[in-house]
């Protein structure tokens, strides 16, 4: 179907010519809203102007802070890893222990989730030797979660995403002030 169809319809195609076709320069009248008024053609260019939405103008997580990026990375790590409190005890876990239940994907998609915290570290100048000790962490995290139950369990214990973030946090503070 081609564009010009879309604005000014064929006949149908059963061959009945009881529907009218139309086209764009015939369509007579006043525009109305749900409620029954008029709206003026001009209004409605107004209008579109304030749904518009520039593609390709970067990341839309582009514009934080240094500052709001880490405690963006230390509430995704607290959510995946210390989150909640088994009821009647002291024991903190995460949603990752929850997602890590189901098998296989599960696990893939928490490591998925660690790894993007690996990046955003890179992303926020770690060197190479605390970027590597973060993989090292999710790889860990990652393999002993793959046994059913225990990998769990292992999950819940391990808590590789606060590490990785206290890693982080530790180096940034090390760092001079710009």
């Amino acid at each position: 179907m081609s564009d010009d169809d879309i604005l000014a319809p064929r006949r149908s195609r059963s061959g009945s010519g009881s529907h009218a076709t139309f086209a764009a320069k015939q369509a007579r009248g006043p525009i109305i809203d749900q409620e029954g008024h008029e709206i003026r053609p001009e209004t409605l260019e107004q209008g579109f102007r304030e749904f518009r939405f520039e593609f390709g103008q970067g990341n839309p997580f582009g514009n934080l802070t240094r500052e709001q990026r880490i405690a963006r990375l230390e509430a995704i790590a607290k959510l995946l890893d210390v989150a909640f409190i088994l009821p009647g005890t002291n024991i903190r876990y995460g949603i990752d222990g929850l997602i890590g239940l189901i098998p296989v994907v599960g696990d893939i998609i928490t490591t998925a989730i660690s790894l993007w915290l690996v990046r955003e570290a890179r992303a926020l100048g770690a060197p190479w030797y605390i970027t590597a000790r973060m993989l090292g962490n999710v790889a860990v995290d990652g393999v002993f979660g793959l046994v059913p139950f225990a990998g769990d369990a292992f999950d819940v214990m391990f808590r590789a995403n606060m590490r990785n973030v206290r890693l982080l946090r530790r180096w940034l503070e090390k760092q001079p002030r710009i």
